[in-house]
C-alpha cells in the first residue's frame, strides 16, 4: 500500500506560507528599487556632466559624485519601492484567489500580512543605517568631491567655443578636435609676472602637457602677440610659430570640515549636539532633523497595513485609483514631515510635536484601514472612495473620448 504524502502542519505550514510570500515580494522590491535609483542617478549624472565639462578628469569626478549620491536616492526610493512591490504582490494574490484560499484555510489577514510587516521592520533598521550614517558621510563626501571638481582648474584641454577664465588668464578657441588638444582660431589674454597685459591670437594651436605636470605647452601657428614692454610701449610680434606655457591651477580653497550642516551629522552626533550647551547648529534644527529621520524609518513597518486595504479594494483591471490614493498619501506624509521640520527649525512649533503629529496621523490611518479590512477583505473603509474615484476616472475618459469622436466626425 502507498503511504499518504505527509502535509505540513502548524509551524511548518506557517513557514511554508511565509517563504512563499517573501519570494513573491523579493524580485518586485529589488526591481522597483533598482529602476528608481538608476533613473534618478542617470538624470543627475547628465546634469553633472554639463557642470563639469571643463574640469580635469571629469569622468572620474562624475563617477565619484554618482557613487556618493546612491545613499541619498536609496533613502528616497526605499518607501516607494517597498509599497509598489507590496501592491503588486497583494493584487497578484487577490487576482489568483490565493488570499481567499488562505482565509478559507483558517489564516487570518493579520497572519497573512505578518511576513510583510517583518520585512518592514527589517527595512526600518536598514533605513536607519542609510538615513543615520550612510547619508551624512556621503553628503559631505559629495560636497568635497564637487568642491575639488569645481576648483580643479584647467586640465590642459579646451572644447570648441568654450572659455577658460582664471585669474590672470582668459583663453578661448572657436574650434577643437575631440580630444581638445588641437585648436583653431585661438585667443589668449593673460597677465605676466610684472602685471603687464599680453594678448595672443593664432590660427591654430597644439596643446601638450609639460614634463613638470604644472604647465601646458602651447605651440601656436600663424598669429600675433601684442604686449607692453618694460618702458610701457606696445610691441607687436607676428609669428609663424610661437611656443608658450600656460599654467594649470589647483584647488582654490579648502573645504570646511564635516558637521557645519545638520544633514551631515549622524544620528548619534545629532543627539549629542542637541544635548550640548553650545551646539554648532541651533538645537531646534538638530532635533527636527533627528526626529524627521526617525519618523521616516519608523513609518516603513506600517506600509503593509496601508497596502493591504488598498490592494484588496482594487478590483481586477481597476487598480489605478488605489495606486493614485497610495501615492497621494505617501506624498502627503513626506511633505507634512518637511513642513513640520521647517516649522520646528523656525521656532514656530516644538520639534517633537511638529514631526510626531504627522507620523501619528498616518500610522493611525494605516492601522484603521487595515483593521477595517480584516472582517470583510475587499470591503474596506476606502472601498467606496476607490470605487467613486474609479467611476470618476471612467466618466472623465468617456467624456474625452466622446469629444474626440465628435471632432473626428
Amino acid at each position: 500500500m502507498k503511504k499518504p504524502i505527509p502535509t505540513p502542519h502548524g509551524t511548518a505550514r506557517f513557514r511554508l506560507i511565509d517563504a512563499y510570500l517573501l519570494r513573491m515580494l523579493l524580485w518586485p522590491i529589488v526591481g522597483c528599487l533598482g529602476v528608481t535609483v538608476i533613473a534618478l542617478l542617470l538624470e543627475r549624472v547628465l546634469r553633472l556632466l554639463d557642470v563639469l565639462s571643463q574640469s580635469s578628469a571629469r569622468f572620474g569626478y562624475v563617477t565619484e559624485l554618482a557613487a556618493n549620491l546612491v545613499p541619498h536616492y536609496l533613502g528616497l526610493a526605499l518607501p516607494v519601492a517597498f509599497f509598489v512591490a507590496l501592491f503588486i504582490v497583494i493584487t497578484k494574490l487577490s487576482d489568483g484567489s490565493e488570499i481567499d484560499a488562505l482565509l478559507a484555510s483558517g489564516q487570518s489577514l493579520t497572519r497573512i500580512a505578518a511576513p510583510f510587516v517583518y520585512v518592514g521592520l527589517f527595512l526600518m533598521v536598514f533605513s536607519l543605517i542609510v538615513f543615520g550614517y550612510m547619508q551624512p558621510y556621503s553628503r559631505y563626501a559629495y560636497r568635497a568631491v564637487m568642491h575639488e571638481a569645481i576648483n580643479a582648474g584647467w586640465n590642459g584641454k579646451l572644447n570648441g567655443g568654450s572659455f577658460i577664465d582664471q585669474p590672470k588668464l582668459l583663453m578661448t578657441a572657436d574650434g577643437a578636435d575631440p580630444a581638445g588638444q588641437q585648436l583653431t582660431r585661438v585667443f589668449i589674454r593673460r597677465m605676466d609676472a610684472a602685471g603687464r597685459e599680453e594678448v595672443i591670437t593664432a590660427a591654430t594651436a597644439d596643446l601638450r602637457s609639460a614634463p613638470d605636470g604644472k604647465n601646458v605647452i602651447m605651440l601656436l601657428r600663424r598669429g600675433q602677440r601684442i604686449g607692453l614692454d618694460a618702458r610701457g610701449e606696445y610691441r607687436i610680434l607676428v609669428f609663424d610659430q610661437f611656443t608658450t606655457n600656460v599654467p594649470l591651477s589647483g584647488a582654490a580653497a579648502l573645504l570646511r570640515s564635516r558637521g557645519g550642516d545638520e544633514r551631515e551629522l549622524t544620528l548619534g552626533e545629532l543627539a549629542r549636539q542637541a544635548e550640548s550647551p553650545n551646539p554648532i547648529v541651533p538645537r531646534p534644527t538638530l532635533l527636527a532633523e533627528l526626529y524627521g529621520r526617525l519618523a521616516r524609518a519608523a513609518f516603513l513597518p506600517f506600509l503593509p497595513l496601508l497596502a493591504f486595504p488598498l490592494g484588496l479594494a482594487a478590483k481586477r483591471g481597476n487598480r489605478t485609483p488605489g495606486l493614485i490614493i497610495a501615492g497621494v498619501l505617501l506624498l502627503a506624509f513626506q511633505h507634512s514631515l518637511q513642513l513640520g521640520q521647517s516649522l520646528a527649525e523656525s521656532g514656530k512649533a516644538m520639534p517633537l510635536a511638529a514631526i510626531g503629529l504627522p507620523w501619528l496621523i498616518f500610522t493611525s490611518l494605516s492601522v484603521w484601514m487595515f483593521v477595517g479590512s480584516r472582517k470583510r477583505p475587499g470591503q474596506t473603509p476606502v472601498t467606496d472612495l476607490i470605487q467613486s474615484f474609479g467611476g470618476g476616472i471612467k466618466r472623465f475618459r468617456r467624456m474625452f473620448r466622446d469629444k474626440f469622436e465628435q471632432a473626428d466626425a
